[in-house]
């Protein structure tokens, strides 16, 4: 007999993005038919009873992560909506011929749902590390590629993604903000408006970005969404033309969206994110995001630099 958990106690469960995924990912398969979800191993014994009700809607190929792309490029072709999970590294790295061709080629939606984020394993070495996931995947058309700040907001990214047809990422971490400021709008939020330029925080670093920055007269915008670019709002809000970014992956990643924005005027951009040269220790989460001057005290020096000419 199953054991059926209050709202209360699920929530509890659920708090973190990983865990509140297979709750709402379980739900969404009973609640649609057309849902399909592929699996390669991880976190797969979190889908204990929708892989025993719904074997031909839930799929576990095990370690064949190429294979898990096709699958549901296969599955979109005959009218399911597929979601697809893995670690970064596994989902977005290893098969992105796959992604390439049997997704985007074949000009059909699936939703690719990652955990892990830059360096959340970082105490598993580098295989497991994925900093250029969404730089890579930028390469591609029509990727629309959602970084939750919470589980909240991992929630609100899945629901959306459900309720549509095309190619969506949604990129879950352990790192997280304690608000939730994001609840399914395709445009940036405004946290702070300020005079002397403006900072881009995306997902899970903006409470850090918003520690870094109070002592600093600076609009501060929100981005869960990072592509499509939302240039409107960029341009709306833009007092001088000095734009910093602080993106949780491969710095650099979204320079040339801010760029393109401003084109047409002298600017500055500066880009925060995880370097490109790698770490060789193996070290903690919070020891890398300290590395890459990702903490509140490295962004603090990296912007009050920046802004101070």
């Amino acid at each position: 007999m199953k054991t059926v958990l209050t709202w209360d106690q699920r929530f509890a469960e659920i708090n973190a993005m990983r865990q509140r995924f297979a709750v709402v990912m379980s739900d969404l398969i009973r609640e649609n038919d057309n849902i399909a979800l592929v699996l390669a191993d991880i976190t797969a014994e979190r889908f204990t009873d929708v892989l025993s009700d719904f074997p031909d809607r839930v799929i576990n190929v095990g370690i064949r992560e190429q294979l898990m792309i096709d699958i549901a490029g296969g599955l979109a072709m005959s009218g399911m909506r597929p979601f697809v999970h893995t670690f970064a590294s596994f989902l977005i790295e290893r098969p992105f011929e796959q992604i390439k061709i049997a997704l985007n080629h074949q000009n059909i939606g699936a939703v690719l749902v990652s955990a892990g984020a830059s360096y959340d394993l970082s105490v598993d070495g580098r295989t497991h590390q994925s900093p250029a996931d969404v730089s890579l995947l930028s390469t591609l058309a029509d990727w629309k590629i959602i970084i939750p700040g919470n589980a909240e907001e991992a929630e609100f990214a899945l629901r959306m993604a459900a309720k549509d047809i095309g190619l969506y990422y949604i990129r879950l971490s352990t790192e997280t903000n304690q608000r939730t400021y994001w609840s399914g709008e395709n445009s940036f939020i405004v946290l702070r408006t300020g005079q002397i330029g403006t900072v881009i925080a995306v997902g899970p670093v903006a409470e850090n970005v918003l520690a870094a920055t109070e002592n600093l007269d600076l609009t501060v915008l929100y981005a869960p969404v990072i592509t499509p670019f939302d240039s409107a709002t960029l341009q709306n809000t833009l007092s001088v033309p000095d734009v910093a970014i602080v993106e949780p992956y491969l710095e650099g990643t979204t320079t040339h969206a801010i760029a393109e924005v401003l084109s047409d005027i002298p600017h500055r951009i500066l880009s925060i994110g995880v370097k490109l040269k790698e770490l060789r220790q193996f070290g903690t989460p919070e020891e890398h995001m300290r590395a890459h001057g990702l903490d509140t005290d490295g962004l603090r020096l990296r912007l009050s630099e920046f802004y101070r000419h």
